[in-house]
Formats: C-alpha cells, structure tokens, sequence
C-alpha cells in the first residue's frame, strides 16, 4: 500500500514540476537596471548592451529579437520560425539568431545558460527583456505592443 502513495506522489510532483516550467517557459521578464555608477551618465540603462558587431546583424530601428540557438535545438527551430514570422510585418523589427556554441564569451558575458534564449534589445543596444525556452506568439505580440506603448 505503501508503494502506492509512493507513486502517487511521484506523479503529482511530476505534473506540477511539468506546469510550473510550462507555465515559465518562454515567457519575457525585464532585466534589472544597472547600477547608477556603471558606465557613467550616458550609459543606457541596462547593464546588457549589444552592438551589432557583437550579434553580427544589424539592430532595428524599433526593437531587436537576438535568439541565441544550438544546432541540436528543437525548440530553436520553432522560436526561429515564429519570431521570423512576426517581425516579417513589422517596420523597425529584427530578428538575428546566434550560434551559442560560436560564440561562448558572449553567451557567458551575459550569462545564457540554455537554449533558446532570446534577448529584447532596444534601438540604443541595452538588453531590456529576454526570455528563455520557446515562447508563445502572444508572448511575442505583448512584448512589440509594450514597445508601441
């Protein structure tokens, strides 16, 4: 009887753990402001900044979707197709899609630490969002709207 309870607890924790990544998976949260200090006054206010020499692609003139991917990546795949699709309508949107594997100092400089992993860069460079696992396309038309706003 004991067994029982055993693997019914297992399940139940299995289920939860299984909605709780869903539910995190891929959804974008802000990244902390810098520290007044770092970088001077003029520096932007994240503590990220990309150039496009770092991302080798241009940044939009609205926002950037910097995607940084493996080639075993499934989920790459699918975040490459749907973030492709969506800044295909959309003037001043780009998406650039980094090798992770290509390029470990700046997947260590700004701690990815899994794939996919998409970053929100505005116009100036400063990371202002980024989300890992594969997002939703609602997920995706929030973050454009919130950068209407």
């Amino acid at each position: 009887m004991i067994g029982v309870w055993v693997l019914l607890g297992a399940v139940l924790l299995a289920a939860v753990a299984a909605a709780a990544k869903r539910a995190l998976d891929g959804r974008f949260r802000t990244t902390a402001p810098a520290p007044a200090d770092v970088g001077g006054a003029d520096a932007p206010a994240s503590a990220e900044v990309l150039t496009a020499l770092d991302i080798g692609g241009e940044l939009g003139a609205r926002l950037t979707f910097v995607q940084f991917s493996s080639s075993f990546c499934s989920p790459c795949r699918a975040t490459r197709a749907l973030l492709s699709d969506v800044v295909r309508t959309r003037d001043g949107v780009e998406h650039v899609e980094v090798d992770a594997e290509s390029n470990l100092e700046l997947v260590r400089r700004l701690n990815i630490l899994r794939t996919p992993t998409v970053l929100v860069v505005d116009p100036s460079g400063a990371v202002v969002g980024r989300a890992s696992g594969l997002p939703r396309r609602e997920q995706v038309e929030a973050v454009l709207a919130s950068a209407d706003a």
